[in-house]
Parts: C-alpha cells; sequence; structure tokens
C-alpha cells in the first residue's frame, strides 16, 4: 500500500514521502497562482485545476492554501473568501451553495500524542459538509466532523464532533445554540 493510499485510509503515513511531497509542491504552485491572479476567469480555471468543482464555477478568494486540492470536492455555487486553509490529507467533499467566510480552516490531518511517533507519521480523517452550509470567518473545523445541510457555523467556532442539519452552533467547542426552521 502506498503512503497516498495509507493517507486517505485513515492510516498512519509518513507525511514526508516523495510522491505526498510532489502533490504538496503542485498544490503550492497552484495555490500561488491563483493568490496572485487579479483576473475572476483566470484564476476560476486555476481553481478548476487545483480542485474538484461540480459546476466549475467554484469562487475561492486569494489567500487560500491546501495540502493537496485533489482531495476537495466542492459543490455547485461553492464560496469561499479570502485566507482560508482547507489542510486536505483526506477528503474534504463540502455540498452546493457552501459559504465559507474569510479565515476559516478546514483540517483534516492528526498527530499522535506521542512525540516519537509524532516524528514521523500522521493520520487524516475526511470532513463532510453539507448543502447550504454557512461556516463564519475564522471557524475551524477539526479532522472527521460531519456538518449537516443548512447549519451554521458561528465566527471563530471550534467544530470538534458532528453537527446535525438545520442548526446554529458557536463556541469552542461549537455547541448548538439554535435551531433553524425551513423556509
Amino acid at each position: 500500500m502506498t503512503e497516498r493510499e495509507k493517507m486517505l485510509s485513515g492510516l498512519p503515513y509518513d507525511p514526508g514521502d516523495p510522491d505526498l511531497s510532489d502533490g504538496r509542491a503542485r498544490a503550492v504552485g497552484l495555490t500561488v497562482a491563483i493568490n496572485a491572479e487579479p483576473d475572476r476567469d483566470r484564476r476560476s480555471g486555476l481553481v478548476n485545476e487545483l480542485v474538484n468543482a461540480a459546476d466549475g464555477r467554484a469562487v475561492v478568494m486569494p489567500g487560500f492554501f491546501c495540502d493537496y486540492g485533489a482531495n476537495i470536492h466542492l459543490g455547485a455555487r461553492a464560496f469561499v473568501n479570502a485566507n482560508c486553509v482547507f489542510l486536505d490529507c483526506a477528503e474534504i467533499r463540502i455540498g452546493d451553495n457552501f459559504q465559507a467566510g474569510p479565515g476559516v480552516q478546514l483540517l483534516t490531518p492528526e498527530h499522535p500524542l506521542d512525540a516519537v511517533a509524532r516524528r514521523g507519521t500522521e493520520t487524516a480523517r475526511p470532513i463532510v459538509i453539507g448543502d447550504d452550509v454557512w461556516i463564519g470567518g475564522g471557524a475551524i473545523v477539526l479532522a472527521g466532523v460531519t456538518i449537516g445541510h443548512r447549519s451554521v457555523i458561528g465566527a471563530g467556532s471550534v467544530v470538534t464532533k458532528d453537527v446535525p442539519p438545520d442548526v446554529v452552533v458557536v463556541g469552542n467547542p461549537a455547541r448548538i445554540v439554535r435551531r433553524l426552521t425551513s423556509a
């Protein structure tokens, strides 16, 4: 099993593997180009080369960073505001009509607590985000979290566990403060 296969399967893997290093180098090149491109249409083309965008119309504002890009799946009409970080060592699957405020972080990697083990391996768990989700500025979503359709994550929240559909969560750790009703 390759290190990439281990990574995507949630098994401990070596992030220093040459294939993984090449994948990160590709992502750095594309994110640098995306972040420097002032023309919206050309930037959109670069975004579509980096990530898997359902309708080819995802908007990713400059200041975007990711590990690989290839493990990010953006639904139709996704909007990612400035200075977002999506670390996609595992898949990040995002539904349609997604909105991320500035500085949102989606973090799939996890590191061992044991210092010796941490020197050479890590693991990753996927993040899944439903349709019509809004994540407020500066929020952080940790590895293994699923966010249900139509939910809202308050600015600055740290989401450490699954969020059901149709709720507002806020805080660190994020907790439900309101249930939403369909319009």
